[in-house]
């Protein structure tokens, strides 16, 4: 669980996976890490994880937000597209193994290392990556409503955030069929 070292974390569970030796993607991603400042890796890691888990709130991981997810670390971590895609790549792996367990430590840990204002700014990507799509589902609000809650942001937060995307609400789009 080399990733969950940039956080500060230790994974919580044991898989098959965990106890066998890293991928070549593996290896590439933590070389790709290790080459950057120490805290820019945290934030990085932690960032990316975040994504992924509002972008995995749906039991999948779309194509559409895979590359939202890309593109926000790209230009708001300043990475060539090679190493975007391999935080990415590690951010998702980890959700699919850890998520359940992971999920509150890597957004605590977040909240800890981060101004209101970082905290803010992620949480209009995770609108972003949910409504890459163009459409925000049930469970990707409450997703991003419960990660609002665990980086200490204000409900106000949360709707001011929202409203930027409110036109891919689900249940904004409901009513308008009816």
């Amino acid at each position: 669980m080399p990733f969950l070292k940039y956080l500060g974390l230790e994974g919580n569970a044991s898989s098959p996976s965990s106890t066998q030796e890293d991928s070549d993607t593996m290896r590439r991603i933590v070389s790709e890490l290790d080459a950057l400042p120490e805290d820019r890796a945290h934030h990085l890691a932690a960032f990316a994880y975040i994504l992924g888990r509002i972008a995995h709130s749906d039991a999948e991981f779309s194509e559409t937000e895979t590359s939202k997810m890309q593109e926000i670390i790209q230009n708001l971590g300043h990475l060539p597209e090679r190493q975007a895609s391999l935080v990415i790549k590690i951010a998702k792996s980890q959700v699919l193994l850890f998520g359940g367990t992971d999920n509150f430590l890597v957004t605590r840990r977040f909240k800890e290392m981060t101004t209101r204002e970082q905290r803010l700014e992620l949480l209009d990507c995770v609108f972003a990556v949910s409504a890459a799509d163009e459409s925000i589902s049930s469970l990707e609000e409450g997703q991003a409503s419960q990660i609002a809650k665990e980086l200490g942001l204000t409900h106000d937060d949360l709707i001011n955030a929202r409203l930027t995307y409110r036109q891919h609400l689900e249940t904004v789009k409901q009513f308008r069929v009816n």
